[in-house]
């Protein structure tokens, strides 16, 4: 059963530690030395150059799923790449050799029965190491580009998420045939027992890594992706007008106003109702606003009502 407490910066690191020991090894990841002594998790994660804000993030999502964040943007990316590069080299490196050699230990390899064990076996780790190689060839050069205001191109993270597939086919295979068809008795049945402990432990971790590279280091990038979207819009738009300044005369505060509405899709009578106007008055705005900006066509209203700083583009649909 979950422990439902929200862990908050001013919790100490070692309340956490002592309610979910599950989270030594994810210290590590993301770099995390322990000798803490009572520092709060804001302490040791500044101490430790780890964003605080991110590590509860993951925290309070392995332990209890949460997935509100206050703010997306809040999230680093850099702390992100980090602790899944790492938990990639912990599991690669240390935890599918481990498992391996214990179900060697276990198992009989003159067996025709045990061989095929360790075959399914390593074609699960197979497999795990593709995807990990994957994301570490691909993914996580991409958020590099992201970070360094360059995106590579012809690739979005949407690419990425269509293909995340879950890797544990095989490990279920795994563990049914351990189950059902392989008698051991004495010092080997408890390796065995063992070997098949870690297997379901490990299932566990990489099921919550694979939710917390959906649930937490997707929404990161995509934010990040829609950013320097709005940015390049907005300063090819100051360019075009730049090089185009619109010529006329300047409009009044109620023809901004106008403006304005008609940039949020208002038609003539809401606009008349939003300005407590008769629609005659609207429609006479509308022309002395297409006369004094020589603009006809919502789009280009758009454009103006963005740089002029009428509205935030962020607010506008491209």
């Amino acid at each position: 059963m979950k422990n439902q407490k929200m862990y908050e910066p001013d919790d100490q690191m070692l309340l956490l530690i002592r309610d979910n020991y599950s989270l030594l090894q994810s210290l590590g990841c993301f770099g995390i030395s322990l000798g803490f002594g009572d520092n709060t998790v804001r302490e040791v994660c500044e101490s430790q150059g780890v964003d605080t804000y991110t590590y509860l993030a993951v925290v309070n999502f392995t332990i209890n799923g949460y997935r509100d964040f206050d703010d997306v943007s809040k999230l680093s990316l850099p702390t992100l790449v980090h602790y899944l590069k790492a938990s990639h080299s912990y599991f690669l490196d240390f935890q599918l050799p481990t498992i391996r050699k214990k179900l060697e230990e276990a198992l009989d390899e003159r067996d025709n029965l045990a061989r095929l064990i360790l075959k399914v076996y390593d074609e699960y780790a197979h497999d795990v190491r593709k995807h990990m190689r994957y994301e570490e060839k691909t993914v996580f050069p991409y958020v590099d580009s992201l970070l360094n205001n360059n995106p590579l191109g012809n690739y979005d993270i949407d690419t990425y998420s269509k293909h995340h597939g879950q890797t544990d086919v095989l490990l279920r295979e795994l563990k049914s045939i351990i189950i059902k068809y392989l008698p051991s008795d004495g010092l080997h049945n408890n390796q065995l027992t063992a070997a098949l402990y870690d297997i379901y432990n490990n299932e566990e971790w990489l099921s919550l890594h694979a939710e917390v590279e959906d649930h937490i280091f997707v929404p990161a990038i995509k934010f990040l992706e829609k950013q320097l979207k709005q940015n390049d819009v907005s300063v090819k738009i100051s360019n075009m007008l730049g090089n185009n300044p619109a010529k006329g005369e300047v409009l009044s505060d109620r023809e901004k106003d106008v403006v304005i509405s008609l940039v949020q899709g208002m038609t003539n009578k809401e606009i008349a109702d939003h300005l407590c106007i008769a629609i005659n008055t609207v429609i006479t705005h509308r022309r002395n606003i297409a006369r004094k900006l020589q603009i006809h066509s919502p789009a280009g209203l758009t454009i103006y009502a963005i740089v002029s700083g009428l509205v935030d583009i962020s607010s506008v649909k491209l």
